[in-house]
């Protein structure tokens, strides 16, 4: 039964995808003609109903919308070139100093985000033109900033990691939070290795050192924003309230920041009230058509099969990871992350477990595998907007890119085969 329902639901689903349906109807539709073949009509229609109301019955999804509303305050408030300025400060004289302010100015603003997207976006619009003022080859610019904007995806806050912990079946979102700081600094860390590299080969110029009065206030006007990722966190790992509460507290932080900075106007609000609607909407209806989906994949057996097929080809734990990154790395380069998540967690999650993998430690490789995707062609969000934003066509960034691609790659097989690097800070603060 699992073979035939597997069939179906995989042709149905490329099927609806090959004619352009959105991917949550095809979800849905793909799931409804699978089930419709081992039970009657009413049945199933009844149960898939059921289930997407089920699907979006979460107190933690609530932080969704509050995190997406909190990053676009962020990303009209003003708070970016602030964060800016400090990089640029903390980067100091390395060479190629520019585009390490660029990484870490992506690190910190898409940690604040949550979205590779905004962070490739605001940073890159003010870094891309001080670059080219200093000499930088645009090609090499526009791939910095590409390279890092998916930092802000495993550095928390992150909205991402909030549904896998929906759909792994409860994964502390708290632990999530602290498990992705080490991955995310590796990440950033690994873009600026190859950017120093590059930088020393091709000469570019080092920035002017700052005053020490200069780097003390530009550090002062970057703390209101800093202040956000403390409260979050703190206020998190202190008990003070949940992941969702603390969403709805960065709201509050975000909007009183903005309008402090007189970046933001009440007069703003309907149009970014709606623009959170609009994006909490697209992922709502995943979310709900997903939940239909592990269902018939569950009922029907296809997370065992699959898990038998897998085991079968090799019971060496090192083989399996090897096989599931390259699963996940082609997933991600096809498909956005927020529905990656939702349909392969359960079939995948099953069969690390089964060799004793944590579940904390398979979310943030599973997340790392999947926001190598935002920078991939042919669907990357982040690798569309980064060029846009630089004024380039995405074959003029590939080649430039592929040093970046060979660092992350090797980020990620350290994550995979190293859990320490994501254990050890839950561990530190008892999760």
């Amino acid at each position: 039964m699992a073979l035939q329902a597997g069939l179906v639901l995989v042709v149905v689903f490329l099927l609806m995808l090959v004619i352009s349906v959105p991917i949550s109807i095809s979800i849905v539709i793909a799931s409804l003609v699978t089930i419709l073949t081992i039970l009657p009509m009413d049945m199933a229609i009844f149960t898939a109903a059921q289930k997407i109301v089920t699907g979006l019955d979460s107190f933690t999804l609530l932080a969704v919308p509050f995190f997406i509303l909190s990053g676009i305050l962020m990303n009209n408030g003003g708070i970016a070139e602030r964060l800016i300025n400090f990089a640029k400060v903390l980067v100091g004289k390395m060479p190629g100093s520019l585009a390490h302010a660029n990484i870490l100015g992506n690190m910190l603003f898409g940690s604040l985000s949550g979205s590779s997207v905004a962070a490739a976006a605001a940073i890159g619009r003010t870094m891309g033109p001080l670059q080219k003022k200093e000499g930088y080859d645009p090609k090499f610019s526009a791939a910095v900033n590409i390279a890092s904007a998916p930092t802000g995806l495993i550095i928390p806050p992150s909205g991402i990691l909030i549904i896998y912990s929906l759909v792994s079946g409860g994964t502390s979102v708290a632990a999530l939070f602290i498990a992705g700081y080490l991955p995310g600094i590796l990440w950033g860390l690994a873009c600026m290795l190859v950017g120093f590299i590059i930088a020393k080969r091709k000469k570019y110029p080092v920035s002017e050192r700052v005053s020490f009065s200069v780097a003390f206030k530009t550090f002062l006007d970057a703390i209101p924003s800093l202040m956000l990722i403390v409260i979050v966190i703190g206020g998190i790992l202190g008990g003070i309230f949940t992941a969702t509460e603390a969403a709805a507290v960065a709201v509050a932080y975000t909007f009183i920041l903005a309008m402090a900075y007189r970046t933001v106007n009440m007069s703003d609000m309907p149009k970014i009230i709606m623009e959170t609607v609009e994006i909490t909407s697209v992922i709502m209806l995943l979310v709900a058509a997903s939940s239909v989906m592990s269902w018939v994949m569950a009922f029907t057996g296809i997370p065992t099969a699959l898990s038998q097929l897998i085991m079968g080809i090799s019971d060496n734990a090192i083989i399996i990871l090897l096989i599931l990154n390259v699963l996940l790395l082609f997933v991600g380069t096809i498909m956005d992350i927020t529905p990656a998540v939702l349909i392969f967690t359960p079939i995948f999650l099953p069969i690390v477990t089964s060799f004793g993998m944590d579940p904390l430690h398979f979310g943030i490789m599973m997340i790392l595998n999947l926001s190598i995707g935002n920078i991939t062609p042919p669907v990357g969000s982040a690798l569309f907007v980064g060029a846009s934003i630089a004024n380039l066509d995405i074959e003029d960034v590939i080649k430039p890119l592929v040093p970046f691609y060979v660092s992350i790659i090797f980020v990620l097989l350290l994550v995979t085969y190293i859990p320490e690097i994501s254990m050890i800070l839950p561990r530190l603060f008892g999760y």
